[in-house]
């Protein structure tokens, strides 16, 4: 596919990357050691797990943005090629990347609990699915294919897994995508729709992954196709003035977190409401203008946003990291440190650290992982005649 034809890249949807990742990553330790007791900020990490919502709007929004107008290029062998190793090229290195590096830190664990005479993270009664099949089915990206009972190795690329499908399944969105506007709306309107029905039908809201995952990947994907539509119409029409943009980024920005507020605990059937403003957002930025638009094209958030993706998928070592380092090396929680009970100390240090070492990581699995394998697999370009 000629890159003569690609879009000019929308910074604000670049920039706004760089958040949600770090309340997935919060939200995965909090659920499995322990929340702040500080209302908002627990009511903002308890839903961190709606945030695959926005990404996979995002997904379909700028896949449909980029590739939108070469159906034709998507429906021949060729083209439809192309695409699938475009995105296997940005998917797959850091999927297969972290796969390895779990499974070199499974082995050193064994190694170490059977020098030292005690019982691996990896053997005791509550740990990851670590299995050969988990393994292979990783490999293969179809582990969240409702082919598992559970999570299995790097279960934050369950995410990976969908998005796959989702890339398989594009040109029949693409498809639909290529018309009128009414074909936005009615996108729109099967993935609210399709999303609303797996909330209140799952018994834990929109927490699904392993089994399912391709549907809600499918429903905010939807929506994500949809919104691109509505952009092609209304982008060459935008008149409004930048304090409008402001405007209506800011009620999406205050709606978003009055639902958090509002919708009670995590995992239920209301998980819908913050999702609507979350996803609106993907649209009401995409002009590019506004102030928190503005805000999003500023250095650090691009560089994070750059960086987000292998945020997300490297923070699984870390979590496994975190759960060695409290076998093996955390002191008793009575003990004095500083004056202080390691317990006390290290209850809200812990969350914190994590945050920053997982951002540190991914710039370095971003530069030195992704950067390069993109390098590498990127297809030489034919020389004209």
């Amino acid at each position: 596919m000629a890159s003569q034809d690609k879009p000019v890249e929308i910074r604000a949807l670049s920039g706004v990357r760089a958040i949600p990742p770090l309340l997935i990553i919060l939200f995965h330790f909090s659920e499995g050691h322990h929340y702040t007791n500080i209302r908002l900020f627990d009511l903002l990490v308890a839903r961190g797990y709606l945030w695959v919502e926005f990404f996979f709007t995002l997904s379909g929004f700028v896949l449909t943005h980029v590739y939108g107008a070469r159906l034709a290029q998507l429906f021949s062998p060729g083209g439809f090629r192309d695409f699938v190793r475009a995105r296997l090229t940005r998917l797959y290195p850091l999927h297969l990347f972290m796969l390895l590096a779990l499974l070199v830190l499974m082995e050193c664990a064994r190694l170490a609990a059977s020098a030292g005479g005690y019982l691996s993270y990896y053997d005791a009664k509550y740990h990851p699915d670590m299995s050969a099949m988990g393994f292979l089915l990783s490999v293969f990206l179809v582990h969240a294919w409702n082919t598992m009972e559970n999570l299995t190795w790097n279960g934050a690329s369950w995410f990976v897994s969908v998005e796959f499908a989702l890339c398989l399944m594009f040109p029949l969105f693409a498809w639909f995508a290529n018309g009128r506007i009414w074909r936005g709306f009615a996108l729109i309107a099967a993935g609210v729709a399709g999303l609303y029905m797996l909330s209140i039908t799952s018994g834990h809201g929109l927490d699904i992954t392993f089994r399912n995952g391709v549907l809600r990947g499918m429903g905010a994907f939807s929506v994500g196709v949809g919104m691109a539509v509505l952009y092609r119409e209304l982008k060459p029409r935008d008149t409004i003035p930048v304090w409008a943009h402001s405007l209506i980024q800011g009620a999406l920005v205050a709606a978003l977190l009055y639902a958090f507020w509002n919708v009670g605990w995590s995992h239920n059937s209301r998980d819908i409401w913050p999702v609507l403003p979350m996803m609106a957002l993907v649209l009401a930025l995409a002009f590019d203008r506004g102030c928190v638009a503005a805000a999003l094209q500023t250095r650090i958030p691009q560089a994070m946003g750059a960086w987000s993706y292998a945020i997300y998928m490297g923070q699984t070592f870390w979590l496994q990291m975190i759960r060695i380092f409290e076998q093996r090396l955390y002191p008793p929680p009575d003990t004095l440190v500083l004056g202080m009970r390691f317990g006390d100390l290290i209850w809200g240090l812990e969350p914190a650290l994590l945050v920053v070492v997982c951002i540190a990581w991914g710039a370095l699995l971003e530069k030195f992982i992704e950067q390069p394998a993109a390098t590498w697999l990127k297809p030489a370009r034919k020389n004209p005649k």
